[in-house]
């Protein structure tokens, strides 16, 4: 008992059921039914139609009781240094009270501002005084005067 599988639906057909149609190339097609004839012949993808064999593959139907679900492995945590910072560092840092992290932090800021503020008197020390500059005088632009007549 020879069992063709449809060409469009991909199901089985069974001997004395279905039709075969060979095209002029040479090519032969076996359709369940006038409906899975009907749809092949305007050009529909089968992989678009609901309920066809290569739609429910294409879309992962009806596959989960044969295999089961990959397990995905967790990414682990893993603390290594950074530029600039050793791990010790790092570890240090992190446990130190919020208090003591609060102190630095405001030190810090303390000493930038006074680097900055140094920093602004010394630029007005060394900064020569410039000469006025030349005032811009506006050239006397033609006033365009209206075309008479046509396009050409």
């Amino acid at each position: 008992m020879k069992v063709e599988l449809c060409s469009f639906s991909g199901y089985k057909i069974y001997p004395g059921h279905g039709k075969r149609m060979i095209k002029a190339d040479g090519k032969v097609f076996h359709f369940l039914s006038s409906k899975t004839e009907a749809l092949s012949m305007k050009k529909y993808n089968p992989r678009k139609v609901r309920w066809t064999v290569l739609y429910r593959r294409k879309h992962k139907k009806g596959i989960q009781e044969e295999t089961a679900k990959k397990r995905t492995r967790r990414a682990q945590k893993f603390q290594r240094a950074i530029t600039g910072a050793s791990l010790s560092d790092i570890l240090a840092k992190r446990n130190q009270k919020p208090e003591v992290r609060k102190a630095q932090r405001d030190q810090a800021v303390r000493a930038a501002k006074a680097k900055k503020q140094a920093d602004k008197v010394t630029k007005k020390s060394t900064q020569k005084p410039q000469a006025k500059k030349m005032e811009k005088t506006s050239k006397a632009v033609k006033t365009k005067t209206a075309r008479v007549g046509g396009k050409r």
